[in-house]
């Protein structure tokens, strides 16, 4: 959590407990944003223009890809790959299309090989190195903007300073660079264009340098930013749960201590 000061906390609990609410919180908030996670993954690999105006548009909403998905698959397709995305895989886009992750695993294997696992490794490493520049720098550019304009308050309510210039820094940040998470999740699910075919129109990429001109000539610039607003409101909120959860979970060892003492 960037900005946090876990030592400017006043609760005598152990560095292992928090440690514990900080993964639990983790944790519980990736299960109540999957829904937007899966949206958001639905949005960047449409072709198809993100509007009404476009006939051929399955999705062109966030409530309205929510409905839609609901009444097509159930429920549970908002937790579509939830299980590769607690565990940080890399092939979360590519399990969107399958029942569970063994039917994914077995079948990305058998067609490709070890290799495919990697697809969409370039941008995802491309994009790091900015990010984090761009989330520290902007961070502390957002702090000073704030002490300029409440100095007082930003020694009274350092929290919430914190809180508020570090979902700034992430959402900026993510913006910058969420072409790359777009062309990241195109190239994972190259090979599956059978799987996908009921989502809408498929293409095939080369490598990062096609996918970028293909979504460029075909999408237009905005094409590179579709599913941002899912994923910016899933930043918010997941930064929001993130804090709500961590405290819950630290008052509750603290007044377990406390009950024990």
């Amino acid at each position: 959590m960037v900005g946090y000061d876990p030592k400017a906390d006043d609760r005598n609990i152990s560095n292992l407990e928090v440690a514990v609410a900080g993964s639990v919180s983790g944790l519980v908030t990736r299960v109540l944003i999957s829904p937007l996670d899966v949206i958001k993954i639905r949005f960047q690999l449409q072709i198809e223009r993100l509007s009404r105006s476009d006939p051929n548009a399955k999705y062109h909403g966030i409530l309205q890809a929510g409905r839609q998905i609901l009444q097509e698959e159930g429920p549970t397709a908002f937790w579509k790959g939830h299980i590769p995305a607690q565990l940080l895989s890399i092939g979360y886009g590519a399990v969107q299309v399958y029942k569970t992750l063994r039917d994914a695993v077995v079948t990305m294997y058998r067609s490709e090989g070890p290799l495919v696992f990697y697809k969409g490794l370039n941008p995802t490493l491309i994009a790091i190195f900015p990010y984090a520049g761009f989330q520290f720098s902007i961070y502390s550019s957002l702090k000073c903007a704030y002490e300029w304009a409440l100095p007082a308050e930003g020694k009274k309510n350092g929290n919430f300073k914190n809180l508020l210039c570090g979902s700034g820094a992430g959402v900026i940040s993510k913006t910058l660079t969420y072409p790359l998470d777009l062309f990241k999740k195109r190239l994972q699910v190259g090979g599956f264009e059978q799987a996908r075919a009921s989502f809408g129109q498929v293409r095939s990429y080369k490598g990062l340098l096609d996918c970028a001109g293909q979504v460029l000539r075909e999408e237009g610039a905005q094409g590179c930013f579709k599913g941002l607003s899912p994923s910016l409101l899933k930043a918010a909120l997941s930064t929001g749960l993130v804090f709500f959860w961590y405290e819950l979970f630290c008052n509750l060892f603290y007044h377990m201590r406390k009950a024990d003492s």
